[in-house]
């Protein structure tokens, strides 16, 4: 009984949380769109995939060296990082310092955990290599401008003023939001009402 129950302790499912399951139905129905119903599969394919990895129980593969101790909760560990940020030993506290932390702290807190012999997951590599840097996205929308037919646009010349009027939602986006800001409506700063303004041009896969 005892080697049954260490089985089933041991099984990552044991451990699958509220958030987890439905971020797997989520991205299993990502899946399904993109796969069955072939409903934009360059962006929902991988997006899928990626939430399906990412919220693996217990793999940890999205998470960070210093993530990956924290979610440990090893308490001489915890101690060994708090006092480093001058903060309470326990989970909550240290991540409230690290998001007040300075980059090079965050760097530093990360360094120690690696240390520690914690290792970040293969997501959070590709993450910090090529999305961190900003070569992936790069490299995709070059893809994608290769495989897009210019041909109605060469026709037809007009409907670049389409396009290009479509992203006047952007600036529409940025003004509206400073604007709730003047008034005190809602409280937004000039670089978060133009990234909030990314999400208000005709260009889906630029705002994801």
């Amino acid at each position: 009984m005892e080697s049954l129950n260490a089985l089933l302790q041991g099984m990552g499912l044991m451990h699958l949380g509220a958030g987890q399951a439905i971020m797997l139905l989520v991205s299993l129905l990502l899946l399904w769109l993109a796969i069955a119903k072939k409903f934009e599969p360059l962006l929902l394919l991988p997006i899928g995939f990626g939430g399906l990895l990412s919220n693996i129980p217990e793999a940890g593969l999205a998470l960070t060296a210093l993530e990956s101790l924290l979610a440990h909760h090893d308490a001489g560990q915890l101690a060994v990082i708090a006092a480093k940020l001058h903060c309470a030993p326990d989970v909550h506290a240290i991540k409230e310092a690290l998001a007040l932390a300075l980059p090079s702290v965050q760097n530093q807190m990360e360094n120690l955990a690696v240390d520690m012999g914690y290792t970040p997951g293969v997501l959070a590599l590709f993450y910090k290599v090529a999305i961190g840097s900003g070569v992936a996205p790069l490299v995709i929308f070059m893809g994608v401008g290769a495989m897009t037919d210019f041909g109605p646009l060469l026709a037809n010349p007009r409907t670049l003023l389409l396009g290009a009027a479509a992203q006047f939602g952007i600036f529409a986006t940025v003004l509206g939001a400073l604007t709730l800001n003047y008034f005190g409506l809602i409280a937004f700063t000039l670089p978060q009402a133009a990234a909030i303004g990314i999400i208000g041009g005709a260009d889906g896969p630029t705002a994801i």
